[in-house]
């Protein structure tokens, strides 16, 4: 699995907050880990102290194999997660995605929140339009930040809207935003900086 390490700068001597891995869009349709929500994600994780993980899923890039509607790729993303941040360990570990990358971290939180404590996750134009999201776990609710466009083309919200009500999972809408994110990425940022921020 192709992979890269975005790390923070920190003063001497300190830790990192933890590793936090990041999941990019649909492999079929162009994406890989140097997507730019992808990128905008890591930077917000690097600004807040943690190591941010960077991953081409099955068929993309370097990595091997082909894409494997979800399944595989759930794989590869606990594969990653065994690799750099294992329970042994004890790292605090955090999880987040893009469209397709986010449907496939809402299943690897759902996998490993009974074993493995996820200190934050982020869900970005999650694809509950095009895939079966896993349910966030009700502990995780407040770990948790989604964030949608209102105006995505792509996913709309109100697919979104349909898989969160259940759960009574809030959603943070970007006004006139789309999949993309395009001209409000520094807005992204932003709303993860300060979830990551926060004490919950």
């Amino acid at each position: 699995i192709e992979a890269v390490r975005d790390s923070a700068t920190l003063a001497d001597g300190a830790a990192p907050r933890g590793i936090a891995i990041i999941a990019h869009p649909h492999p079929l349709f162009g994406g890989t880990m140097d997507n730019k929500v992808v990128q905008t994600l890591a930077r917000a994780f690097v600004q807040c102290g943690w190591t941010a993980v960077r991953f081409n899923f099955r068929g993309v890039g370097a990595t091997a194999g082909v894409y494997d509607e979800g399944r595989g790729e759930l794989q590869d993303l606990l594969a990653v997660v065994e690799q750099v941040a294992p329970a042994a360990a004890g790292q605090p570990l955090a999880l987040a995605g893009f469209s397709f990358g986010a449907f496939v971290t809402s299943h690897a939180l759902e996998a490993l929140w009974p074993t493995q404590r996820v200190e934050k996750a982020v869900l970005v134009g999650t694809a509950a339009s095009r895939f079966t999201v896993a349910p966030v776990p009700p502990d995780a609710h407040l770990r948790t930040l989604v964030v949608h466009g209102e105006q995505d083309d792509t996913v709309p919200l109100s697919a979104v809207m349909d898989w969160a009500r259940p759960q009574i999972l809030p959603v943070t809408v970007v006004p006139a935003g789309g999949h993309f994110f395009h001209g409000q990425l520094p807005l992204l940022k932003n709303l993860v900086v300060r979830h990551l921020q926060s004490g919950a």
